[in-house]
């Protein structure tokens, strides 16, 4: 399926507000990330996207709907010479490829636009997907910690995936 990287604008708040607004979601990503995600939400993100240059925080657009998210994420003193790779895309998207692609071209922007020399990602244990996707967009699993992650009731495993610049 066709998709493209571009920067948020706020005229993707509606399909910001509609996509991001799914428990599936938000119950693989950080607290950070509302549920229920609410238009002051979806206006809060899109301006913070705003102010990256460059950026760093990209929509996922299918046939001109932004439909999900993907983004580096700074890493300060020691570890700045890394990103951290956070993403999502809408749950009618699952399955087609999409996420792995865009991994692929965000790794490739992203060793080509910051000085850095791995990108990784922390998927929780429960997220065998975001695992798999990881896997194929050419990430190796670093680490695995145990029950680190309090989730909605429970304790979750950490994983750490990588991939390094050649």
């Amino acid at each position: 399926m066709d998709f493209k990287l571009r920067p948020w604008n706020l005229e993707d708040i509606e399909s910001l507000v509609k996509y991001a607004n799914n428990t599936k979601i938000a119950e693989n990503l950080t607290n950070q990330f509302p549920n229920p995600y609410k238009h002051e939400n979806g206006i809060r993100f899109i301006q913070m996207t705003l102010k990256d240059n460059p950026t760093q925080i990209f929509a996922i657009e299918v046939n001109g709907i932004a439909c999900g998210a993907i983004g580096l994420h700074s890493q300060t003193d020691i570890y700045a010479r890394n990103m951290e790779l956070g993403y999502w895309l809408a749950e009618s998207y699952w399955g087609k490829g999409i996420m792995t692609m865009a991994i692929k071209q965000i790794v490739d922007y992203g060793f080509k636009t910051f000085q850095i020399d791995r990108i990784f990602a922390r998927p929780f244990g429960t997220n065998i997907s975001s695992q798999k996707v990881l896997e194929k967009a050419g990430f190796n699993l670093e680490a695995r910690f145990e029950k680190t992650i309090y989730k909605n009731g429970e304790y979750l495993d950490e994983l750490i995936y990588a991939i390094r610049k050649e």
